[in-house]
């Protein structure tokens, strides 16, 4: 190999390694310079709540033979949510403001929040925990075409649920949320569950509590008393509801893992004022999805910096990935 092939190799190696450092799988947010800066970004880096593992219910439905079984366990202890209108975004005059605080001053960091629109969401009920690798094993063993060593073709990542050790959870993860899920795993499972993943526009107004706040407990930057991110020094995910609740009583929403949404990634989305918007439609089938390329992931993880934590703050993921930072919660009818 000629001396210019090595030395190429070597900086690609190295740029790998920084993005997994970082908390990015390599792919991730990277197509354009605003996704770079948020790559760079994410370089920089209460009494414990008593989640159940499942409910009653859940652990009580009955198991069916075949991959079509029609087999649905009930929300987990859901929240309601009134719904209603919000401003959704960030005003140009506020990138300025956010680069500031965070001491970033990276081209097009911020870019992707902006512009600030009027969004009106309908009531909805939304997980009060992220979902659980217990509640996500109750659904593999309800839909067989789930299971990670019958996962059908098109359907997940190689990596999907790779920590799980002979198609089992790891004992003492059960009530860390599940990862390794593609979009269309999280998806499935929501449909099973009797609902779907949330829009980017009902989990911006879930974090924000409809207010506009940074985070979601309000304006003060995150602590590790506050939410699993990279200064919390976890290194890994934690068990749900470690943390104090925020705003109606949602559990990490900022933190511990990033969480996938229904909405296809768009840039910079319209400014024109929107009801329930999904962008690029809602798709349910998992093989469908494959074409869609990415979708938005929100909230940060515990790989993540502070910027990545704030509630406006977005990010993508090829829906056909299956990685140790994503996992997902879902919304049920009002």
């Amino acid at each position: 190999m000629r001396s210019g092939a090595i030395g190429s190799a070597i900086r690609l190696g190295l740029v790998v390694a920084a993005l997994i450092v970082g908390g990015l799988e390599p792919g991730t947010g990277l197509r354009s310079r605003r996704h770079r800066a948020h790559a760079r970004a994410q370089a920089q880096t209460s009494p414990q709540a008593q989640a159940p593992v499942q409910t009653q219910a859940e652990a009580q439905a009955p198991v069916q033979a075949g991959a079509q079984a029609a087999v649905q366990a009930p929300a987990q202890d859901a929240v309601a949510l009134a719904g209603g209108t919000f401003r959704m975004g960030l005003p140009p005059s506020g990138v300025a403001a956010a680069k500031v605080r965070h001491g970033i001053d990276f081209p097009g960091i911020f870019q992707n929040e902006v512009p600030v629109r009027s969004i009106t969401v309908s009531p909805f009920r939304m997980d009060r925990w992220e979902v659980t690798n217990a509640r996500f094993l109750r659904f593999v063993e309800a839909q067989p075409g789930w299971r990670p060593a019958g996962a059908q073709a098109g359907r997940a990542a190689d990596d999907y649920l790779r920590h799980w050790t002979g198609g089992r959870v790891p004992p003492g993860l059960e009530r860390h949320p599940v990862t390794f899920v593609t979009w269309g795993a999280a998806q499935a499972f929501c449909r099973w569950a009797g609902g779907r993943l949330p829009s980017e526009a009902e989990w911006e107004y879930a974090a924000t509590d409809g207010d506009g706040r940074e985070f979601p407990w309000g304006e003060a930057s995150p602590t590790p008393a506050l939410a699993n991110f990279a200064a919390a020094g976890l290194g890994n995910t934690a068990t749900v509801g470690r943390y104090p609740p925020t705003g109606p009583g949602l559990y990490d929403l900022s933190g511990n893992v990033w969480e996938w949404t229904l909405d296809a990634w768009e840039e910079r989305p319209g400014e024109e004022p929107v009801r329930d918007p999904v962008a690029g439609g809602p798709v349910d089938d998992a093989a469908a999805a494959l074409v869609m390329g990415r979708r938005v992931i929100r909230g940060g993880s515990y790989a993540g910096s502070v910027v990545n934590l704030r509630t406006r703050w977005r990010d993508s993921h090829e829906v056909s990935n299956a990685v140790a930072f994503v996992g997902f919660r879902c919304v049920y009818p009002a």
